[in-house]
């Protein structure tokens, strides 16, 4: 899969659901590896945040970035729409503190995105795989995020209230190409209660029966239900009938769920590539969903690159015949047995050390270990055929490595271990010359890593 972004530019006006401002935002195209960044136009020099979990300042009624003095809240639509759409690097304007809230959801962004198009970009994506259960709770707000293995993106969400009228409801978005007609349209929202607390601490000037779903579920005074409609600029309404009493019906009947699955999705965008795996979010709130956000950011930057999946049960894209015929390494020095995946700047291979290497004779008799330079051996072989894939008739071609840099090794390799072996190129192809990095994975864990120039030379 390749990164994508928008094939133009696009804008769109409203309030601040808490400022009240009237708000310009503009989306406009990003390189590779951008990501999403919010620059804040109306300020002098024009800083830009990058939309990632450490960043996150606030999470009150809203997601809010910051970097110094310098924030944008209300941004988890927008991210739920561009990570929906599968945009990978945007750069997004925005005029005042806050992006508008518009109608409470995220149809107007997905419409827009989908007026201007994507557009394919040379890098590929890099997806962040969930190969374990992450369990992150709030036992205080009784919220969970539970994570689990996936071969795609799923989200269910489930959300509970002591409410009359909104008590439990569920909502599941299975595949992203749902999401304009399953969540996007889903809005904000509130209930009457928690209306003054709100605009006692000074947010909320934006709000309306027109951007949000509002709750009506205990019943107050008719002159206490006047004041809050006044302070509002909503007009007068009676207060003996509960029940939802914005101006428009439902979307969906259950509707505050999958509002609430989106503002998961546009949470777990902070986490600066796509995800796969299930979330199944019990009760989830803007604190906890960037809370599992930061978990994740802190694992990425740990760990430069994750180990590759890799299922014994996959017929290989390469056995060790195909192999044969384009490397011409044999006994004792042919170090790779089976391609597992292959794209135009990446390839994954597989070495099974076993017990019986003839260099363990010698490394060690006592301690088998395997020699570090036969680790960053296969990882050239490996390489060697990604380079080869770049030509016609690769098997009149071979590869030779000119320089090896920053190598480094991280843990022994001994029998019994499968080693998995990842590498990219670091620069397109030129003249015959390419430069690669090459990571070596023992399960989860990093074993080796290096930096090759090699270059390929027909066969005479």
């Amino acid at each position: 899969m390749k990164q994508h972004t928008l094939k133009d530019s696009f804008s769109l006006s409203g309030k601040g659901l808490h400022t009240g401002l009237n708000i310009n935002v503009t989306f406009k195209p990003a390189p590779e590896n951008h990501g999403y960044k919010f620059q804040r136009i109306d300020l002098e020099g024009q800083p830009a945040i990058d939309a990632l979990a450490e960043n996150v300042s606030n999470t009150q009624r809203g997601t809010v970035l910051a970097k110094g003095e310098v924030s944008v809240s209300t941004v988890e639509h927008a991210l739920a729409a561009l990570y929906a759409m599968q945009v990978d690097n945007c750069l997004i304007e925005v005029d005042a503190p806050e992006v508008p809230i518009l109608d409470g959801s995220a149809i107007q962004y997905v419409n827009a995105i989908e007026k201007v198009g994507l557009q394919e970009q040379a890098a590929e994506r890099d997806y962040y795989i969930v190969k374990s259960k992450i369990e992150v709770r709030d036992e205080e707000a009784g919220a969970s995020i539970l994570l689990l293995p996936d071969d795609q993106f799923v989200v269910n969400s489930l959300i509970a209230f002591d409410s009359v009228i909104l008590d439990n409801q569920f909502a599941t978005l299975d595949n992203l190409a749902d999401f304009k007609k399953e969540i996007a349209a889903s809005r904000t929202f509130v209930f009457v209660r928690e209306i003054e607390p709100l605009l006692e601490n000074n947010l909320i000037k934006g709000g309306d029966l027109d951007n949000a779903i509002v709750i009506y579920e205990r019943q107050i005074t008719q002159d206490r239900f006047d004041q809050l409609a006044d302070k509002l600029h909503v007009t007068h309404q009676d207060a003996t009938k509960l029940g939802y009493i914005q101006h428009k019906e439902l979307v969906f009947p259950n509707e505050p769920a999958r509002h609430k699955l989106m503002d998961v999705i546009g949470d777990l965008a902070l986490i600066g590539k796509p995800l796969r795996g299930r979330v199944i979010a019990t009760c989830p709130g803007h604190t906890i969903n960037t809370k599992v956000a930061r978990q994740i950011r802190k694992d990425i930057k740990q760990n430069e690159v994750q180990a590759p999946v890799y299922d014994p049960n996959i017929a290989p894209l390469m056995d060790i015949n195909r192999i044969r015929e384009l490397l011409p390494h044999r006994y004792p020095f042919l170090l790779v047995d089976k391609i597992i995946e292959m794209g135009a700047n990446h390839i994954v291979g597989v070495k099974t050390v076993s017990g019986n290497e003839p260099f363990f004779q010698g490394h060690f008799p006592q301690e088998p270990v395997m020699p570090g330079v036969l680790l960053v051996e296969s990882m050239a072989q490996v390489g060697g055929l990604l380079v080869l894939n770049t030509v016609e008739d690769p098997e009149k071609y071979s590869t030779y490595f000119v320089k090896i840099d920053a190598v480094k090794f991280r843990q022994k390799v001994v029998p019994g271990d499968t080693l998995v072996f990842r590498l990219e190129f670091l620069t397109e192809m030129r003249r015959g010359i390419a430069s690669m990095k090459g990571y070596a994975f023992v399960g989860e864990k990093l074993v080796c890593e290096a930096e090759f120039m090699a270059q390929i030379i027909k066969n005479k």
